[in-house]
C-alpha cells in the first residue's frame, strides 16, 4: 500500500509562524511513504532556523535555500527538481493538511486511474478558527478550468507515472499553479475530487498578496495568453465573459456552503454539550 514515494512540495519565505503546523502536519501523515521538500527563498526571520531542526531529526524533509529571492513559482519548480516520487503533492508554508490527506487520495487515484487528484478544504483565520469551506466538485475537466481554477493547490496531486513526465509551474508571476492544471488537464483530460475536506486553508488578512484580488486581473488575463497562445484580445473576451462569471458564482457558492458549514458545526456542538 505504501510502496509508491509521494514528493512533497513546500516553498518557504518568512514562514516560521505557522511553518512547524504545517510541516507536523505532513509529517504525521498515515500515509508514511514520502519526502517533504522544502525550498526556501531567502528567508530573513527564523524559518531557516525552523527547517534545519526538523531537516536534523527526520531524513525526510530536504531543504534547498535560494541565494536570491526568486517567488514561490521558482521556489516549487526546484523542489520539483529534486522530487524522487512518483506523486507530486503541494502543500504552502502556512496551510495544513488532514493526517489521512494522502492515503485517501492515493486510494482515490487508484481507484479512478486519474491522474490529478484534488479534495474540499477548510478555510481558517489566522488565529486557527474555521471560518469556511470550499467543496470541491467531483470531477473537473480542462474546459471547467478554464473558465476559474477550481482546484485548491493545497489539495492538489498529480502522478508522473500516469502522465509520462513532471509538470513545472510555468514562468509567469502570478497563478502559476492555476497554468500549472491547465496544462496537466491537456493532457490527462479530467481532475477527480474528494468532497470531504482534506486539508486546512488559511486565509490571511486583508493586505496579503493574495488578498488583493483586483491585482490579479492581468495575471488571469496572461494565463489565457500564455498557456492557450490567445491574442490579448481573445484572452480578455475570455476573461470578461467566462472566468469573471465562473469566478462570481464559486465566491458565492464558497459563501453559501460556508454558512451551512458552521451552521452544521454549531448544531452539532450543541447537540453535544
Amino acid at each position: 500500500m505504501y510502496g509508491e514515494l509521494v514528493s512533497v512540495i513546500m516553498p518557504t519565505h518568512n514562514s516560521s509562524k505557522f511553518l512547524a503546523a504545517s510541516i507536523d502536519s505532513i509529517l504525521g501523515q498515515t500515509y508514511p511513504h514520502l519526502e517533504l521538500l522544502i525550498t526556501d527563498d531567502c528567508s530573513t526571520d527564523s524559518t531557516r532556523e525552523l527547517l534545519e531542526s526538523y531537516a536534523a531529526k527526520d531524513p525526510r524533509v530536504k531543504v534547498e535555500y535560494l541565494t536570491k529571492n526568486c517567488g514561490p513559482a521558482v521556489a516549487r519548480n526546484k523542489s520539483i527538481e529534486r522530487a524522487e516520487g512518483r506523486y507530486i503533492a503541494f502543500c504552502d508554508s502556512d496551510d495544513r493538511w488532514f493526517p489521512d490527506k494522502l492515503e485517501k487520495q492515493i486510494n482515490h487515484m487508484d481507484k479512478h486511474d486519474c491522474a490529478l487528484c484534488s479534495s474540499s478544504y477548510l478555510i481558517c483565520n489566522e488565529e486557527g478558527e474555521i471560518i469556511g469551506v470550499n467543496y470541491a466538485p467531483s470531477q473537473l475537466t480542462l474546459k471547467d478550468m478554464k473558465r476559474d481554477n477550481k482546484i485548491g493547490c493545497l489539495t492538489a496531486v498529480y502522478d508522473i507515472k500516469r502522465l509520462g513526465h513532471k509538470y513545472y509551474m510555468p514562468a509567469i508571476r502570478k497563478r502559476q499553479d492555476w497554468a500549472l492544471f491547465l496544462n496537466i488537464l491537456k493532457d490527462c483530460q479530467i481532475c477527480f475530487s474528494i468532497k470531504e475536506p482534506l486539508a486546512y486553508y488559511l486565509q490571511h488578512r486583508k493586505g496579503s498578496v493574495s488578498s488583493d484580488k483586483m491585482s490579479l486581473v492581468k495575471y488571469n488575463v496572461n494565463v489565457y495568453e500564455t498557456i492557450f497562445s490567445y491574442s490579448k484580445l481573445k484572452s480578455w473576451l475570455y476573461f470578461i465573459f467566462l472566468f469573471l462569471p465562473s469566478h462570481f458564482c464559486k465566491v458565492l457558492k464558497v459563501r453559501r456552503d460556508s454558512i451551512k458549514y458552521l451552521k452544521q458545526q454549531d448544531t452539532n456542538t450543541i447537540g453535544c454539550a
